[in-house]
């Protein structure tokens, strides 16, 4: 179903279904503004909120130009709970801080949600580079999965329905997956046609086929039920620091083994 064909809400609909977009960091500098801007142009009445997990850099003094900005214990699921218990809105939109909103991303929102069997969502993914891996990764085929439908879609969901799954679990690693579970028990989860941009950084830094291979084996050790805790040693909290992250993770896992 594409959500662009559906009929606009009446005023009194959009009123119910107020918009807080929550927003994680850690040593975002570099991309928070972009984000920030993705939104505020949409909506003067949306509210933003920036949970930060402790920044070194100037995060918060950026961010703290445009909206409101609150501190959290560093994890993104704590800091996403943190920035939802805050939030006023009857609609919750978490977005990455190197991700930007399309253009009419906030009206789509609000068209799906006019649908009140539907609870949640999530946008496709592209990237800031328009590579032939970066091109694989966003195929339409992998869009509509919901083991698939990571954080960095910019999920939506009714606060009702998020407040009935008891938010994000409390875990280091694929707990935006494990909120998609949850919020497709509460109703219908939609996949909309529009799509999110975000930043391929990771992939430049670490080369495009490595980079996927290493998400793969992530994704499928949680599919296997590994622990998200074990999982989590191979993956930095700090975007500056994913790389290095691999290499502690091996050692630690071999030292595991040893022992």
């Amino acid at each position: 179903m594409r959500v662009s064909a559906l009929a606009k809400p009446s005023t009194k609909d959009e009123e119910r279904s107020t918009i807080s977009v929550i927003i994680p960091t850690l040593n975002e500098a570099a991309h928070i503004e972009a984000a920030l801007a993705s939104v505020l142009s949409q909506s003067d009445a949306v509210e933003v909120i920036v949970v930060d997990g402790g920044s070194e850099d100037d995060t918060v003094e950026r961010a703290s130009r445009h909206v409101r900005v609150m501190e959290a214990p560093r994890g993104r699921a704590r800091q996403m709970n943190a920035g939802a218990k805050a939030a006023s809105g009857e609609v919750l939109v978490f977005l990455h801080a190197d991700t930007q909103l399309p253009e009419n991303g906030l009206e789509v929102i609000k068209m799906a949600l006019y649908d009140p069997y539907v609870v949640g969502g999530c946008f496709r993914t592209t990237f800031d580079d328009g590579g032939f891996w970066m091109r694989v990764w966003t195929w339409r085929l992998w869009m509509r999965s919901p083991h698939l439908a990571f954080g960095d879609r910019a999920p939506f969901v009714r606060r009702s329905a998020f407040e009935a799954i008891g938010g994000f679990p409390d875990q280091p690693l694929f707990e935006d997956l494990e909120l998609v579970s949850g919020i497709r028990r509460e109703g219908r989860f939609l996949f909309l046609n529009e799509a999110v941009r975000t930043s391929a950084r990771r992939f430049h830094r670490h080369g495009a086929f490595r980079q996927q291979l290493y998400n793969t084996a992530l994704w499928f050790g949680w599919l296997l039920g590994l622990s998200s805790h074990r999982l989590k040693r191979f993956y930095s909290d700090d975007p500056s620091k994913r790389g290095a992250a691999l290499a502690v993770g091996a050692d630690q896992e071999r030292v595991a083994v040893r022992s």
